[in-house]
C-alpha cells in the first residue's frame, strides 16, 4: 500500500470516501468482455452521462487464461486499456477479479481444466486450488495495483471472491484470508471487500480482518419489506464502523431510492449496462427446470441495452445521481431510522418506511408506491415553531395541516424536510419538497418531478434570536435559543403547488417571505443532466432470402481410439465440441450418465432427438443398430453449484460422460424393512414396498432398508422413480442425496449389499426401484473440435453454390453457409424450426440460436433469438454453421432478418 492510496481511498461510516469527498455513490456494472473493444469508450461515456461515478468490473480468469498456462491480455482482452479508459472518462472502478465471479459466465470464470486434477477442491483453502489462484492473482493483481486511485488510476476497491455464502466452503476464514494475503503481497492498497449473496456477511468474508463485507440484494421490487431488511444490514455494518455497500441489486431506480433512504452508501444495480456473450462464454445455470442455458444476449433490463442504447431508466439515473450529488456529505453521513406514521397513502406502500436524518439538519423520507396504479400521498404540513411563555403574533389565515400530492405508480418519492439552505448560499430552510432536489446554489433551487409537487420555504421572522449559526430544530421541537419569558421567533414561509413539467418546458416560480426570495425551477426528468441521443425509430428488418452453401466439411473426421469416452476437457476442448463413435451391434439399450451439454446422437444414419438434460442419466434404446455417433457441444460450464443434476455442479466436466450397456434389469420395489432412527415401527421391522409405510405422521422422515441382489462383479445402477424433491440414500454406510431430476445411484462392483433410503412420509406415496446391471461400452473413436478449430473453419475460403431460403433439411444435416448482410451494426434473427445456428464474423463466434425444438432447454437472461453483429466486425458477410435436429416436424431453415441497430 502506498501512502498516496491510503489517503486517497478509505471506507468509513459515510461510505467510500475518495480524496476526502463524502458522497453516496451509484455504481453501474460494465463488463469489457461483453462489449467489442471499439465500443468501450462510448459505453463508458454513456454510464458517465447517467451521473453514476463508479463502475464495477468483473475480470474473468478463464477469459485471460484461455488454456493451461496460455495467457491473453491483448485486443478485446486488454483489461488494462479498459481500466485506463474508465479513468479517462472520470469513472472509478470496483475491480472484481474473482477467482470466482458467477456473472452467468462460463464456469463462473473458473477454468474448465481445474477439476481434471483429482482431489482438487474448488473455492476451498486447499493447496492445489490455491496454487492455481495464486498464478491468476500474480497476473491480475499487479495490473490493478498499478491503476489504483491515488496513483493515477481508476481502481478504488478490489473484491475478493463472490457470494461465497452460497457455497459450502469448509474453511471460509482460511480461504478468504489467503486471498487477502495475496492481494496485500501484490501491493493492493485500496479497500478489500467480499460480497454476501444472501446476507451472510461472515459467510462471505470469513470474518477476516481487512476484508469489508458488502451485500448483493435482489428483492421483489414490490416487496413491502425492503426498508426494514436494508436498515438491519445498515445497523450491522454501522456496528463495525463500516458503511452499507450494496454491490448488486435490482435496476429500477424506485427500488434504488428505497435502498438509499434505508442507509445504503454505495448502490450498484446489476446490470445497468447490458452486454453480449461472444464465443462459447454463456454458462449453464440453475435458472430453469432446474437447469437453463444462459443466452448470448446478456440483458436484465438495465438502463443501457446490449448495444448501448439508453432506456427510460437512464433519465431516472440522472435524477437520482443529481440529487445524491446535491445533498452530498449531508446524505452520506445521514443515519436511517424507521418512520412510522410519517405519511398516509391510498395505495400499497412500505410496511416500515425509512427516513434519513441528514447531517447538519433536515431529513429525507422515502414514500414508495408498490402498485401499478397511481395514487396520492398525504404528508404533515410544516408547522410554526411553538410558543414559549408568550402568545405568538397573529398569522393571517389558517395554515393547512396536511399536504397531498400525486404518488405515481411504481415509484418512490424522496421527500425533503427542514433542510438548511445556508450551505448552498441561500437564505432560510427548505421546509418541504416533494420533488427531487437536483441542484442548489445562490441562483436558487432546481427540482425534478414527473407529476405535480409541493414546495415550502421558510425564513426566520422578526424576533429571531441572533445566535450565530443557529438553526431552528425540526417542527414541533422548542428552540434552545429561547429562555422563559421571551417570545419565540415567528417563521415566515412561502409555499407553492408546482405543476407537472413537460420535457423541454421547465416550471419556474419565485417565492418570497420577508426579505428572502427564492427562485425555483422544476425540470422534467428527461431534462436533467446530459441525456443521451434518443434512439432512432426502429428500423425495418431486411429479409435475406439467399445463402451460399459451402463445400466445407464441418469436421475433419480424424479420430483417435479410446477405451472409454474421455471428457471434452481431457482432450483440450474447454470450449467447442467433441465427436464420439462406437460399435453397438448386438446391444439393446445404453445408459448415458453425465452427457452434456448438447448431445446429438445418430444410430447408423438415423439422427435421434437432441438431448440437453444437464447430465441426467438417460436410457437410449439401440436394438438393431450397429454404430453410434455422438456430437457433444459445450454450451458452457456451470456458474453455480446445484447438486440436483451432474452438469449443474460447479467444476463438472463436459462430453459424453459414462456410457453403459444395460445387460440386466430387476424390480426391487418390494421387501424393504421399515426401520431406522426416528421411525416408529415395532421389532421385528415390517416389510413394505419402498415408501409404502402408512401412518398419520405425514412429513416425518422414514428409513427403508434392504440388501440388493448385486453380484459383486458387475457395475449396477439403481433408479428410484417417484422421488418428490430429494431422498437420502446410504450405500454401505455412505450417504448420497438423490434428486427428483436425476433419481439414479451408480454402484461399483461390490457396492450395494446394504442400502438405506430415507424419504419424508407422504400418505399414499410409493417409489418404484429398479436395479440395472451394466457393462461399460468400450472402444471409442474420438475427434476433439475445440473453439480454435471451429474458428479456423469459419475463416477458411471455400467454394459453394447459392441456395434459396427457406430450406427443407434432413435431421442430422450439418453444413456451413455464407450469408451476405447489410453494412453497420445488426441484429440477426433466424426463422425456422428444429435448427441450431452458430454465427461467425471477424474471427469470432457471434452467438448461437436454437429454433423451435421440443428438446430445447429453457433459455434465461436476455433475448435467445438474437445474434448481434457489431458494426466494427461487419465485413458484409456472416458465416453460419447450421445443424438440423429431429423433432415433431421436419427441420426448416427460414429467412434471415437483419435489423440495423445504433451502437
Amino acid at each position: 500500500m502506498t501512502e498516496t492510496t491510503a489517503t486517497a481511498v478509505r471506507l468509513g461510516p459515510s461510505g467510500l470516501v475518495l480524496d476526502g469527498g463524502e458522497q453516496v455513490r451509484l455504481c453501474a456494472s460494465l463488463f469489457y468482455f461483453r462489449i467489442p473493444r471499439q465500443a468501450w469508450a462510448s459505453r463508458l461515456e454513456a454510464v458517465r452521462a447517467s451521473g453514476y461515478d463508479l463502475v464495477d468490473v468483473y475480470i474473468p480468469w478463464n477469459f485471460h487464461e484461455v488454456a493451461p498456462g496460455r495467457w491473453d491480455f491483448e485486443g478485446r482482452r486488454d483489461v488494462a486499456a479498459f481500466l485506463d479508459l474508465a479513468h479517462a472518462a472520470g469513472l472509478r472502478v470496483i475491480a472484481r477479479p474473482g477467482p470466482y465471479i458467477c456473472s452467468e459466465w462460463d464456469g463462473g470464470a473458473l477454468p474448465a481444466w481445474l477439476t481434471l486434477d483429482p482431489g482438487l477442491r474448488l473455492r476451498q483453502a486447499e493447496p492445489r486450488y490455491l496454487a492455481h489462484v495464486e498464478t491468476w492473482f500474480d497476473r491480475i493483481l499487479p495490473l490493478l495495483a498499478e491503476r489504483e486511485h491515488g496513483v493515477g488510476g481508476a481502481v478504488v476497491a478490489v473484491q475478493l471472491e463472490n457470494e461465497l455464502d452460497f457455497f459450502d466452503c469448509t474453511d471460509r476464514a482460511g480461504y478468504v484470508g489467503r486471498l487477502r494475503d495475496l492481494a496485500l503481497r501484490h501491493g493492493v492498497g485500496v479497500p478489500l471487500i467480499a460480497c454476501a449473496g444472501q446476507g451472510d456477511l461472515v459467510g462471505a468474508t470469513g470474518g477476516v480482518d481487512g476484508v469489508a463485507p458488502a451485500f448483493n440484494f435482489y428483492p421483489d421490487d414490490r416487496s413491502a419489506a425492503v426498508e426494514p431488511e436494508v436498515r438491519r444490514y445498515a445497523d450491522l455494518t454501522a456496528g463495525r464502523d463500516l458503511p452499507l455497500l450494496v454491490t448488486e441489486t435490482n435496476r429500477r431506480h424506485a427500488t434504488l431510492r428505497r435502498l438509499i433512504v434505508s442507509g445504503a452508501k454505495v448502490v450498484a444495480p446489476y446490470l445497468q449496462a447490458s452486454g453480449y456473450d461472444f464465443g462459447w462464454t454463456p454458462s449453464v445455470g440453475n435458472w430453469g427446470d432446474p437447469g437453463g442455458f444462459m443466452s448470448h444476449d446478456y440483458d436484465f433490463g438495465g438502463y443501457l441495452d446490449p448495444v448501448g442504447e439508453a432506456r427510460p431508466e437512464h433519465a431516472e439515473a440522472r435524477v437520482l445521481s443529481a440529487m445524491v450529488r446535491t445533498l452530498g456529505p449531508a446524505l452520506a453521513r445521514a443515519m436511517p431510522e424507521a418512520a412510522p406514521g410519517a405519511y398516509t397513502t391510498d395505495v400499497t406502500t412500505s410496511a416500515s418506511p425509512s427516513r434519513l436524518l441528514l447531517d447538519g439538519g433536515g431529513e429525507l423520507l422515502g414514500v414508495p408506491n408498490l402498485t401499478g396504479t397511481p395514487g396520492t400521498v398525504t404528508l404533515p404540513a410544516p408547522s410554526a415553531v411553538p410558543v414559549t411563555g408568550a402568545v405568538a403574533p397573529p398569522v393571517p389565515g389558517d395554515a393547512p395541516d396536511v399536504v397531498t400530492v400525486p404518488l405515481p405508480a411504481e415509484t418512490c418519492l424522496l421527500v425533503l424536510r427542514d433542510l438548511p439552505l445556508a450551505r448552498y448560499g441561500l437564505p432560510g430552510t427548505l421546509r418541504l419538497a416533494t420533488a427531487d432536489l437536483v441542484g442548489a446554489g445562490p441562483d436558487g433551487l432546481v427540482l425534478s418531478a414527473r407529476e405535480a409537487a409541493a414546495v415550502v420555504l421558510g425564513t426566520p421572522g422578526p424576533g429571531a434570536p441572533a445566535r450565530e449559526g443557529a438553526e431552528r430544530p425540526f417542527p414541533g421541537a422548542a428552540s434552545d435559543a429561547l429562555t422563559p419569558g421571551h417570545t419565540a421567533p415567528v417563521e415566515l414561509t412561502a409555499s407553492a403547488g408546482l405543476a407537472a413539467p413537460v420535457p423541454g418546458s421547465p416550471v419556474r416560480t419565485t417565492l418570497a417571505a420577508g426579505d428572502a426570495t427564492w427562485t425555483v425551477v422544476v425540470l422534467h426528468p428527461d431534462d436533467v443532466g446530459d441525456a443521451l441521443p434518443a434512439p432512432p425509430p426502429a428500423a425495418e428488418p431486411v429479409p435475406i432470402g439467399t445463402a451460399t452453401r459451402l463445400a466445407l466439411a464441418p469436421r475433419t473426421r480424424s479420430t483417435t481410439r479410446y477405451d472409454v469416452p474421455p471428457a471434452s476437457e481431457e482432450l483440450g476442448v474447454f470450449r467447442g465440441r467433441t465427436h464420439y463413435g462406437a460399435d453397438i451391434g448386438g446391444l439393446t439399450e445404453l445408459l448415458l450418465q453425465g452427457a452434456s451439454d448438447i448431445v446429438d446422437l445418430t444410430l447408423d444414419d438415423d439422427a435421434r432427438p437432441t438431448l440437453a438434460r444437464f447430465g441426467a442419466s438417460t436410457l437410449v434404446p439401440v436394438a438393431g443398430a450397429h454404430r453410434l455417433e455422438a456430437t457433444v457441444e459445450t454450451w458452457g460450464h456451470a456458474n453455480f453449484d446445484d447438486s440436483r443434476l451432474p452438469a449443474l455442479r460447479m467444476g463438472s466436466l463436459r462430453g459424453l460422460g459414462r456410457v453403459w450397456s444395460v445387460v440386466g434389469r430387476e424390480d426391487v420395489s418390494a421387501l424393504w424393512e421399515v426401520a431406522g432412527e426416528g421411525t416408529w415401527p415395532g421389532d421385528p421391522a415390517p416389510l413394505r414396498t419402498l415408501a409404502g409405510w402408512s401412518s398419520t405422521r405425514s412429513g416425518s422422515p422414514i428409513t427403508y432398508r434392504r440388501r440388493l441382489p448385486v453380484d459383486g462383479r458387475s457395475h449396477h445402477a439403481l433408479r428410484l422413480d417417484g422421488i418428490d424433491g430429494s431422498a437420502q440414500v446410504a450405500v454401505d454406510g455412505v450417504t448420497h442425496v438423490v434428486a427428483h431430476e436425476d433419481p439414479w445411484i451408480t454402484l461399483a462392483p461390490g457396492e450395494g449389499t446394504e442400502l438405506a433410503v430415507t424419504v419424508p412420509h407422504r400418505p399414499g406415496a410409493a417409489l418404484r426401484a429398479e436395479l440395472l446391471r451394466l457393462e461399460p461400452l468400450r472402444g471409442w473413436d474420438v475427434e476433439p473440435q475445440p473453439d480454435a478449430a471451429l474458428l479456423k473453419l469459419a475463416t477458411t475460403t471455400a467454394s459453394g453454390h447459392q441456395v434459396t431460403l427457406p430450406l427443407d433439411l434432413t435431421p442430422g444435416d450439418e453444413a456451413w453457409y455464407d450469408v451476405e448482410v447489410p453494412a453497420g451494426g445488426l441484429s440477426l434473427r433466424f426463422e425456422g424450426r428444429q435448427i441450431r445456428v452458430s454465427a461467425y464474423a471477424a474471427g469470432e463466434l457471434l452467438g448461437r440460436v436454437w429454433l423451435d425444438d421440443p428438446a430445447r432447454p429453457r433459455f434465461t437472461g436476455g433475448d435467445p433469438t438474437r445474434i448481434w453483429l457489431p458494426a466494427a466486425w461487419n465485413t458484409g458477410a456472416v458465416r453460419l454453421m447450421v445443424r438440423a435436429t429431429r423433432g415433431e416436424e421436419s427441420p426448416l431453415l427460414g429467412r434471415v432478418r437483419a435489423t440495423a441497430v445504433k451502437e
